[in-house]
């Protein structure tokens, strides 16, 4: 059972429509006892660091989240705001991320963009993959995904699953072992959103 974690902050609904298209059971949860039991665990999120953590924290589920991504190493999908919960620290604020992926959030800046580029950064961008990986295939064919963010993670490269341009480049996807996270929103992707829930929900093993 794939487990879509409900912290409230995400869009749940999108991604569990996006699973059932795909013909993928899935369960949307806010119980810890929950994610304990899950096959996959999917990490969604939108809205403000510190309030993601500390309703991960007040309910149960980042205790529950550990256990399950670092000592039974369940693979675990984190899709925008979640995928910076992955990280160390946040310019957003003052919490602790999970860190799982080596790094931190960082905000764009208006002086690296140019005052021609908006922030928030939103709409349609390429991924470019830049290591073979469980969710993103290696492919001349151009990837195109949507964002809507206005922070970014900053990581090595041996962390970089994908990386797409916003004034400069960026990591829109990243990977280590069972931990992965795309900065772009799949449920919102069509075809290509549908194909990488699809390749996570059936990948062996971690990267």
């Amino acid at each position: 059972m794939i487990i879509i974690v409900n912290y409230g902050m995400g869009n749940l609904g999108s991604v569990h429509n996006m699973l059932k298209r795909a013909g993928i059971d899935s369960l949307i949860t806010e119980k810890p006892e929950d994610v304990l039991r899950a096959s996959r665990i999917i990490l969604p999120g939108v809205g403000a660091f510190d309030q993601a953590m500390d309703n991960l924290k007040r309910s149960g589920l980042a205790d529950a989240l550990r256990r399950r991504v670092e000592q039974d190493e369940v693979p675990i999908l984190g899709v925008c705001l979640g995928m910076q919960l992955l990280t160390e620290t946040s310019e957003e604020g003052n919490c602790d991320g999970f860190g799982w992926i080596p790094g931190k959030t960082i905000r764009f800046r208006q002086v690296d963009l140019g005052l021609d580029m908006k922030i928030p950064h939103m709409g349609w961008n390429l991924v470019s993959t830049t290591q073979v990986n469980p969710i993103l295939p290696l492919t001349e064919e151009e990837l195109r995904f949507y964002f809507v963010h206005s922070y970014h993670v900053d990581c090595a490269p041996e962390y970089m699953i994908g990386v797409s341009n916003y004034g400069y480049s960026f990591a829109s996807a990243i990977g280590h072992r069972n931990v992965l996270g795309v900065q772009f929103h799949p449920e919102k992707s069509h075809r290509f959103g549908l194909d990488l829930l699809s390749r996570f929900a059936k990948a062996q093993g971690g990267l």
